[in-house]
């Protein structure tokens, strides 16, 4: 494990509790954890970086998703398939993530979160709920879309880069399924324990863990993800959209001018 200062330690800890809450509520805690990790090691390799970021996120969304599964409307067989489809999908995104460097990662990452902001930006309505989706009926085709669609194709995409992954989650499956949001957020949260699964396996196969930084900054992922949920079915999501904007401006950024000055 890389030496990394208290403070360093400090802030990545807040950030893994503050990236727990974001992606219990409204999915996308990647965004802000991923970033965080990247600029508080930045002389680490980028698949280490990857692999870390597995570690910590899978503890914060398997608490989420237990969360959700006990109190919200969840088909939870359906959100295993998709699951078992985006943990392959993952595992083989986690596979081509091991040759990809950092200064590649930064403008990707910008890119995604620029996007992620667009879509904030032009659905003002974005959080808000759309009333009970469970008793809506999910045909065949819908399904085979989801599975394969939402499942490989996101599952590949977490694997290989990750962040924004349970928002771009919530929105698929709100757009095919026809899910209410805060059962696609259940659902999403199920689905993101399926992909973070599988590509921290590939991670840890390859030895790209720091297990020892992973472990402390998991315990504050896991209880930001438990209050996430909590406030989510409590309170709706639509709060969180002013603070996901400042996130992702911030860390664009901070980003941009790292990748300006490298």
């Amino acid at each position: 494990m890389p030496d990394i200062t208290l403070t360093t330690l400090v802030l990545l800890c807040l950030a893994a509790a503050a990236a727990g809450w974001i992606d219990a509520v409204v999915g996308g805690g990647g965004l802000l954890l991923l970033p965080a990790l990247l600029l508080g090691l930045p002389h680490v390799p980028a698949a280490h970086v990857l692999g870390t970021n597995k570690a910590v996120a899978i503890v914060g969304t398997t608490g989420a998703a237990v969360t959700y599964v006990r109190r919200a409307p969840v088909q939870v067989a359906t959100a295993v398939r998709i699951g078992l489809t985006a943990l392959a999908g993952s595992m083989a995104g986690a596979f081509f993530a091991a040759g990809i460097s950092s200064d590649v990662l930064r403008p990707v990452i910008m890119v995604v979160l620029l996007a992620v902001a667009a879509f904030v930006l032009a659905r003002p309505a974005f959080g808000a709920a759309a009333g009970d989706g469970t008793d809506r009926k999910v045909t065949r085709a819908r399904l085979v879309t989801a599975i394969v669609l939402v499942g490989g194709g996101i599952g590949f995409y977490d694997g290989l880069f990750g962040p924004g992954t349970g928002t771009f989650l919530v929105l698929a499956l709100t757009a095919v399924l026809h899910l209410d949001l805060v059962t696609a957020s259940a659902t999403a949260k199920i689905v993101n324990v399926c992909t973070n699964a599988g590509a921290l396996a590939m991670f840890a196969y390859q030895g790209s863990v720091l297990w020892q930084a992973a472990a402390l900054m998991a315990a504050f992922n896991l209880a930001g993800g438990l209050i996430g949920a909590r406030m989510a079915l409590r309170k709706g999501s639509g709060f969180v959209r002013g603070v996901l904007l400042v996130v992702v401006f911030s860390l664009v950024a901070k980003l941009g001018f790292d990748q300006w000055t490298a």
